[in-house]
């Protein structure tokens, strides 16, 4: 019904413009046409003799001329006048001998005159143009009118087709706003605008609520519509609405992910220190619809529950080796050879102690000794031999000792997984520094990395290796470059001469300008208590090894 009102009005004001023009038009047209008359008129020949050499009559020569003229062009009346304004012509013969009736001294002063005026035979269109004898005098002027009613009868005539013209564009407006309205309920399935107007507050409710990220692209690639949540997952603003991806977005995997470049479900990106799981559908205007989710949670919950059960099976291998030290010591105490047991038992406990010592000595940070001392451990459980590079030095002044953490047990686990189950396994670990610039570098003598391979191994989801039972890989590598970045360094994998592959990652800024703390001297004597911290310490470089590389392997 708005649209049928719409229309309608649309057709009268077109109507009313198209009206208004055509009166005036029309009554110029009389006017010209009126003078028009006059000008030949005047222009009659003999006429200016007539009127010099006659006197006014109704059957004078000068009459007769002007009823000619009219009845031939359908004037009015046609009145000639000299330059006293007496009529020597007119319609009603009682007239001529008279004065105009009208003002005739601009016509008698050699101008042309149009003009819409009230007259004796009522209210007419008129022209009026001076009468000259031979020599260009004027002598007198002649008149001519044009009913105006004549005009409006055309004026009124040309109405019912205008109607019949309107009346066909309203029906065709209807038509059309019949049409629309089908084709948007349909579109809108029938729903009112109150109603589309609540759907739209609800969905805002509703993508703002939900805890997964949610972003929305066009065809060409920006930003229509994203939630809080995907905001905070991507580091984005509400300003970036409407701006394409690539220039909110830096390079890298995540980009390609939510703009296509990269297709599959469930695809491993990482933003910042958070591992997501994208998946992109299509939409038929040529965007995409990006669902995120954080599944950093479920990836520490996953990394946690490996290293629980590798803890659980190192555990229980030791617990099985120990048992078997436990049975020769009987032995050998019930065959009286005292000093044969505690040989065995030196050389059983040295090796824990030794790695021990060996890491506390060179590594002063206590989270980066405990998980070292751990992965020895566990190397030793895998079967691969875990040894520390003499140059390796790190002081008790690390600025965020848990990125270097993730740094060393990302790298650490790698080189377990590419070496264990191959002869002379082995891998080593250099963490030193270089002014306030950490360096850790872990080598290891697996099957390394093809050099085509260097740049891609560090993007989220790339791996060489099957995926684990709860999730994917591709993901600690990643992490790792993401953290050296953070603080201005770099990643870079590079050949270890004899084959193998050689990890190297530098952390500018790492240490703070802090001296470092004195350390106690150790006591003689405790060679017992050594051995029960390097167990201790172990269990606990394991554990945190779990907390702080989750995403690794």
């Amino acid at each position: 019904m708005v649209q049928l009102a719409i229309a309608a009005g649309v057709t009268a004001l077109a109507t009313g413009l198209f009206l208004a023009p055509l009166s005036a038009q029309l009554d110029d047209q009389a006017m010209r046409r009126a003078l028009a008359i006059a000008q030949t008129t005047a222009a009659e020949s003999h006429l200016d003799d007539a009127l010099e050499s006659s006197r006014p009559s109704r059957h004078g020569p000068v009459q007769n001329a002007a009823e000619r003229i009219r009845a031939a062009t359908g004037a009015e009346y046609v009145v000639i006048m000299d330059r006293r304004g007496v009529r020597w012509s007119h319609t009603d013969p009682d007239e001529i001998g008279r004065h105009v009736s009208t003002d005739p001294s601009a016509v008698l002063s050699g101008q042309e005159v149009m003009q819409i005026d009230e007259g004796t035979l009522g209210r007419s269109a008129r022209g009026k143009v001076p009468l000259r004898d031979e020599d260009g005098t004027v002598i007198g002027a002649v008149s001519v009118g044009i009913s105006y009613e004549s005009v409006q009868q055309r004026l009124l005539s040309t109405v019912p087709q205008l109607l019949a013209y309107a009346g066909g564009a309203l029906a065709v407006g209807a038509l059309a706003a019949y049409l629309v309205s089908r084709r948007l309920q349909r579109r809108t399935h029938d729903l009112a605008f109150s109603d589309i107007s609540a759907l739209l507050a609800e969905r805002e409710a509703m993508l703002h609520g939900i805890r997964e990220g949610f972003l929305a692209l066009d065809g060409q690639g920006r930003i229509r519509l994203m939630n809080d949540e995907a905001q905070r997952l991507l580091d984005l603003r509400a300003e970036d609405t409407g701006r394409p991806l690539d220039t909110v977005l830096p390079p890298g995997r995540t980009t390609d992910v939510l703009a296509g470049r990269a297709s599959g479900p469930d695809l491993l990106a990482v933003s910042g220190h958070r591992v997501l799981v994208a998946n992109r559908m299509p939409t038929d205007d040529g965007g995409a619809v990006v669902t995120l989710r954080d599944r950093t949670e479920l990836e520490r919950l996953g990394r946690e529950l490996d290293g629980t059960r590798g803890l659980i099976d190192a555990l229980r291998a030791q617990d099985h080796e120990h048992a078997n030290r436990l049975h020769t010591l009987l032995g050998l105490l019930e065959l009286g050879l005292q000093e044969e047991a505690v040989e065995f038992v030196t050389r059983a406990v040295g090796v824990h102690r030794a790695t021990a010592e060996q890491v506390t000595e060179r590594i002063h940070d206590p989270l980066l000794a405990a998980l070292l001392v751990g992965k020895a451990t566990v190397a030793t459980e895998r079967g691969v031999s875990l040894r520390i590079a003499p140059a390796t030095r790190l002081p008790d002044r690390l600025v965020d000792p848990h990125s270097l953490v993730t740094v060393l047990g990302n790298l650490v686990d790698n080189a377990l997984d590419a070496t264990s189950g191959q002869r002379d396994a082995h891998l080593e670990v250099e963490v030193r520094t270089e002014g306030r610039t950490a360096v850790v570098r872990v080598s290891d003598n697996g099957p390394g990395v093809p050099e085509a391979h260097h740049a891609e191994i560090f993007t989220e989801g790339w791996s060489t290796k099957e995926p684990p039972s709860h999730g994917q890989r591709g993901i600690g590598l990643a992490l790792v470059r993401r953290l050296a970045e953070r603080y201005g360094g770099g990643a870079e994998v590079g050949e270890r001469p004899g084959g193998g592959a050689v990890f190297t990652v530098t952390v500018p800024d790492a240490l703070s300008d802090e001296p470092p703390a004195a350390q106690p001297a150790p006591h003689q004597g405790e060679a017992g208590e050594g051995t029960a911290t390097g167990r201790a310490a172990g269990t606990e470089g394991a554990r945190r090894a779990n907390d702080t590389t989750e995403a690794g392997r």
